[in-house]
């Protein structure tokens, strides 16, 4: 489902952010294929020095199909952007990145906190965060980091989403219980 980022696949993930209702909402935008291969390779050399985290989804054939990164690596936590092409969107596969993601970063990577930051307008991102059972929005419980994504107060775009470290081991540990308890069960 996600492997590290790799530069032959960026044609295909070039094609897939350009669409209208994907692109908006990319952090790391590109106006070409050539600006796209730079971003890429500039993605790779950042994780190399251990400033982002970034993975390629893939589909169930194994086709690139979106990136989940989370940028700015700093004190065991770091911002969350994650994009899947349009053809792929309601199947599934944003939450089954987001878990694996969160796995390899709470479990192998010693990442505490993954904030996510959406934009007020994107319905569609806020939606997918609140069906997460691990995830808290945290406008109001932590308002110095939103008051750092929201500096203008007239003008507020982004809500802010926390998953903690330990909110997310405990879903994974309900989710095994409930899994034991079908195979007894069954």
């Amino acid at each position: 489902m996600l492997k590290i980022r790799e530069i032959y696949e960026s044609h295909v993930l070039f094609d897939l952010m350009n669409h209208p209702e994907v692109f908006p909402y990319v952090r790391q935008k590109a106006y070409s294929h050539d600006e796209f291969l730079f971003l890429t390779k500039q993605t790779i050399e950042a994780e190399e020095r251990g400033e982002l985290i970034s993975r390629t989804i893939l589909d169930e054939w194994g086709n690139p199909i979106g990136t989940i990164n989370l940028f700015d690596v700093e004190n065991k936590t770091g911002f969350l952007g994650t994009w899947i092409g349009k053809p792929y969107h309601g199947k599934g596969y944003n939450k089954l990145a987001k878990d694996q993601f969160f796995q390899e970063l709470f479990l192998e990577l010693g990442i505490e906190t993954v904030w996510m930051r959406i934009r007020k307008e994107n319905i569609r991102s806020q939606k997918a965060a609140e069906k997460l059972p691990y995830v808290i929005k945290a406008n109001e419980i932590r308002p110095l980091v939103y008051r750092a994504l929201n500096p203008d107060l007239q003008n507020e775009v982004y809500d802010l989403y926390e998953i903690p470290r330990d909110l997310f081991l405990l879903h994974l540990k309900r989710t095994d219980i409930q899994e034991e308890i079908q195979i007894l069960e069954a």
